[in-house]
């Protein structure tokens, strides 16, 4: 049996990748929450990439996503984690030369799109913050990137030809 690549929150299909999604959708393998992943057996997945669903989670529950996460990796596997970068949205925000419509943009950045009761920002993240949770959990070697190169999603995108997300890629201790 090979090791999963899942991608939590995912829509896009992509060979190699299962999709694990709250909504069922065409290129959804799997509709879970991301708040109880127990249905993925543990050390099952070689990665984990998760593209701005982190900031959908209460604050109280961080945690244990992070900590679902660990257990579905294989010892050594990597996680890919882009949310948006609260620091970076707040200077854009504040930018004088900024108009109406555009901070709307910047807010829904922020505090999600409110398109379902399932696009609403619980959270706001920034590096230090991140970092601690992932440590906290068990997770070396983190860094920051620019791009992981794998999806046409959130991760990528630039508001004002600024980069909007925070992407870290992190790998699993083995203990």
């Amino acid at each position: 049996m090979s090791e999963l690549r899942l991608h939590l929150g995912g829509m896009e299909p992509k060979p190699g990748w299962t999709i694990v999604n709250i909504q069922p959708g065409p290129g959804v393998d799997i509709v879970a929450d991301i708040t109880d992943l127990s249905g993925i057996p543990a050390a099952s997945a070689a990665e984990v990439y998760a593209s701005h669903v982190l900031e959908h989670v209460h604050y109280d529950r961080l945690r244990d996503v992070i900590g679902g996460i660990w257990r579905v990796l294989v010892p050594g596997g990597t996680l890919m984690i882009s949310v948006p970068d609260l620091p970076t949205l707040c200077r854009l925000y504040l930018d004088p030369r900024l108009g109406l419509h555009d901070r709307f943009q910047v807010m829904n950045m922020m505090f999600g799109g409110h398109a379902d009761a399932y696009d609403i920002h619980h959270v706001g993240l920034e590096e230090a913050l991140l970092r601690a949770l992932l440590q906290e959990a068990g997770f070396r070697r983190i860094r920051r990137v620019d791009s992981f190169g794998l999806f046409n999603d959130q991760s990528e995108r630039r508001f004002l030809d600024q980069p909007i997300s925070l992407n870290l890629r992190a790998q699993r201790s083995s203990a």
